[in-house]
């Protein structure tokens, strides 16, 4: 059995319980050592077989799983956060269903919402935003024309951007031209959970300035939209669940 474990937002203790019981059962273990806490290994059984997934490519990522499982091994895939986002699975999934090997999936708590945490916000305001956008800047992964940053700030949504701070300059200028305001509100949210987590608040305008004086160029994801604003959640907009008047 091959299994896909979400690692969570970084800290060791938010991994899931059954992703933690998974990583304790297996016999090999190929995880992303540039992005998953390493501390999560603390889980794993001494015997266990570890690989470091970062200098590898698909193709020898595979080798070892496949090689492992037809050993009769259990192995775990152990992904960043949710892999489900950016988490390069759904090849993996493909490579797998064309050798007739099972395999499972267990969900992970996303860096998505371990940045929410650490912004103390709910992307979704009351007679504000009721939609998030989760995107990325186009880099080496090309993204749809229509899937661009300029056209999906048009909707003045809550935004987040994955894996665009080495891109923050280009991405400041697209959400501008896209509609956000020089001073809307913005953020960065660098490695959420993790002890040296940095969460900093700022404008669309002033985002390069901000991540170029705190050397963030990678490991964190961008937010735009009111729903940062201190008057997004004001008396006048408070959601109906919780009205007096609302049965």
């Amino acid at each position: 059995m091959i299994d896909f474990v979400g690692a969570g937002p970084g800290a060791k203790d938010l991994i899931t319980v059954r992703g933690m019981e998974l990583i304790s059962k297996a016999q090999v273990i190929v995880y992303t050592g540039s992005l998953v806490n390493p501390e999560l290994l603390a889980y794993a059984s001494n015997d266990a077989e570890i690989y470091d997934s970062s200098g590898m490519d698909l193709k020898e990522i595979m080798s070892v799983m496949l090689k492992a499982h037809r050993e009769g091994k259990r192995v775990v895939r152990l992904h960043t956060g949710d892999p489900a986002l950016y988490g390069a699975i759904g090849e993996q999934f493909k490579l797998l269903d064309e050798e007739h090997i099972e395999y499972g999936y267990c969900p992970g708590v996303s860096s998505l919402f371990g940045a929410a945490s650490a912004l103390k916000k709910e992307f979704t305001v009351p007679g504000g935003s009721q939609s998030l956008i989760i995107t990325r800047m186009e880099g080496r992964t090309e993204v749809p024309e229509s899937e661009g940053i300029r056209s999906l700030a048009s909707h003045h949504s809550s935004m987040a951007v994955f894996l665009s701070a080495g891109m923050i300059k280009k991405l400041s200028k697209e959400l501008i031209k896209g509609g956000y305001g020089p001073d809307s509100p913005a953020a960065i949210v660098y490695k959420a959970t993790w002890d040296d987590e940095k969460v900093i608040y700022t404008t669309v305008k002033e985002l390069p300035e901000e991540a170029e004086k705190n050397g963030i160029k990678r490991t964190a994801i961008i937010f735009a939209g009111d729903f940062l604003s201190d008057e997004a959640f004001s008396e006048n907009v408070r959601s109906k669940l919780y009205d007096p008047d609302f049965h």
